[in-house]
C-alpha cells in the first residue's frame, strides 16, 4: 500500500442500512412500480433496490402475489372517499367514489389487471369497503343486499379498469375498434336481426358515460332486486362468503357457481 492510498473502510465505519420494515418494503415497491411497471416488482428486483437478499423480504412478505396486493392496497389510499361525507343523492355520491376507484386503477394498467385476482387486506382496502357499505346503508339497502352489492360494484369497476386501461396502452386499440365496427356493420339481418337493428348503438358513447350508467344500473338493482339467498351451498367451504379481493365475493375455487372473483 502506498503512502497516498486510502485505508479501506471498516464495516464499523460504513453507514448502516436502514432496518427493513413491511411499510418500507411496500413503499419501495410502489416507487419501483411507478418507475418500471408492476411486472418489474418482483422479490428479487425489490431486494436489489433495498440492497438486501430476497430471503430477507420473505420475513415480511410471503410472495410476489402478496407484495402486489400490498402495492394495490397502498394505491387504494388515493381513492377519493369524500363523497361519504358530502351532501346529495347517495347514488350519485357512491358513483363518484367508485369512479375514483376506477381512475386509480386506470392509471396503472398492470395493477388493474393484477387487481382482478389480488387479495388486498390492508387499511386502505377496508376504508374503501367501509365507504361503499356506508353509502349503500344510507340508500336503504338491506344488509344482505349491501354485502353482495359491494361485490358486484367493485367487480364491475375493476373489470372495466382492467379492460380499458389495457386497450389504452395498446398500439392497435383504434384498429381493433374499427375492426369491431366493421363486423357489426356487416352482420346479417337474417341471422342477427337485433345486432343489425342496434348497429352503432352497441358501441356508442364515451367510456366515462358507460361507466357511470353501469354504476347507476347496479345501484338501482341492488335496492330493488330480490333478497339474495345467503344459505351456504354444500361443499363450498368456510371461505365461500368471505372473499378477500376488492370485491368481497366468493372464492371462485370453492363454489361451482357463475360468480367470479374479479377484484382487488
Amino acid at each position: 500500500m502506498t503512502p497516498h492510498s486510502p485505508s479501506p473502510r471498516s464495516r464499523r465505519e460504513r453507514p448502516a442500512k436502514p432496518a427493513l420494515t413491511r411499510a418500507g418494503i411496500v413503499a419501495t415497491a410502489v416507487e419501483l412500480m411507478r418507475a418500471e411497471g408492476l411486472e418489474r416488482v418482483t422479490m428479487r428486483r425489490l431486494a436489489q433496490e433495498l440492497d438486501t437478499g430476497p430471503a430477507s423480504l420473505y420475513v415480511y412478505v410471503r410472495n410476489t402475489a402478496e407484495l402486489h396486493a400490498a402495492v394495490l392496497d397502498e394505491l387504494l389510499g388515493e381513492v377519493d372517499l369524500s363523497p361519504v361525507r358530502s351532501a346529495g343523492d347517495w347514488r350519485d355520491r357512491l358513483a363518484r367514489l367508485l369512479t375514483s376507484y376506477v381512475e386509480v386503477l386506470f392509471e396503472h394498467p398492470a395493477l388493474a389487471r393484477s387487481a382482478l385476482v389480488a387479495r388486498p387486506s390492508g387499511e386502505h382496502y377496508l376504508d374503501l369497503v367501509e365507504a361503499v357499505l356506508a353509502l349503500l346503508a344510507e340508500g336503504g339497502a338491506a344488509p344482505e343486499r349491501a354485502a353482495w352489492g359491494l361485490d358486484l360494484l367493485l367487480q364491475y369497476g375493476t373489470a372495466t379498469a382492467a379492460e380499458h386501461s389495457t386497450r389504452a396502452e395498446s398500439a392497435d386499440a383504434q384498429r381493433d375498434r374499427e375492426a369491431l365496427t366493421a363486423v357489426l356493420d356487416n352482420s346479417s339481418p337474417d341471422r342477427h336481426p337485433q345486432i343489425t337493428a342496434l348497429g352503432p348503438d352497441l358501441i356508442a358513447g364515451a367510456g366515462e358515460a358507460r361507466l357511470a350508467w353501469g354504476f347507476q344500473v347496479l345501484l338501482s338493482g341492488i335496492v330493488t332486486a330480490p333478497d339474495p339467498d345467503t344459505t351456504p351451498a354444500a361443499g363450498t367451504g368456510a371461505d365461500a362468503g368471505t372473499g378477500a379481493g376488492a370485491g368481497a365475493g366468493a372464492d371462485k375455487n370453492s363454489a361451482p357457481d357463475t360468480a367470479t372473483d374479479t377484484t382487488p
